[in-house]
């Protein structure tokens, strides 16, 4: 078990179907390049310890592999729930920039997302490169309801959480051999 040393306050926003699969241990992969709101124009990432905040709005089951678009349910733009469940926290252990094609090809097998959400992704601000995130993720044993505010919306990567979260008594939900292998086969595609 892993208690980060100081509160954690920052999340980072995503589909709900990724966060789910983040939390039970199918992917370490996520593929960003920021929402159309982000505090600096563009995508960074200059925290290593965050919360997952699970979103529903932007789904698209186009967009996912069989396998787990049949977990979106559709909802009407602007929706929310007036509650959000925390299932689990996470450390960005790699950040990777990739801008080719053939290597985002090559990382189909380790995230949720399909060939159309990976070829969509690309040609979006067709300069900025598509970051991969590597994340080691810890489950919470029970959910930790927080209530949605207004200033969590928005197409934003990062948000600051009002309400305090404890981390504690988390558990990886991926061996520490099992990850760092995912880490090494994604290493060696990406740095050929």
């Amino acid at each position: 078990m892993v208690i980060p040393s100081s509160t954690l306050t920052s999340a980072l926003k995503e589909w709900a179907v990724a966060v789910d699969a983040l939390a039970q241990g199918q992917t370490i992969v996520l593929l960003r390049k920021g929402g159309i709101r982000e505090q600096s124009g563009s995508f960074t990432v200059d925290r290593s310890r965050i919360w997952l905040y699970p979103t529903y709005e932007h789904q698209k089951p186009h967009f996912l592999k069989p396998e787990y678009a049949n977990q979106v349910t559709p909802v009407a733009s602007g929706w929310h729930p007036e509650a959000i469940d925390i299932q689990a926290w996470a450390e960005i252990t790699h950040l990777f920039q990739v801008s080719e094609a053939a290597i985002v090809e090559a990382l189909m097998p380790f995230h949720v997302w399909n060939a159309e959400f990976v070829s969509e992704r690309l040609k979006w601000k067709p300069k900025s490169p598509l970051f991969v995130l590597l994340l080691r993720v810890y489950r919470l044993p029970t959910l930790q309801r927080i209530p949605y505010r207004s200033e969590y919306g928005g197409c934003k990567s990062w948000i600051e959480l009002g309400t305090e979260l404890l981390p504690v008594e988390a558990k990886p939900v991926l061996t520490e051999e099992s990850y760092l292998s995912q880490v090494r086969d994604i290493h060696r595609l990406i740095a050929n």
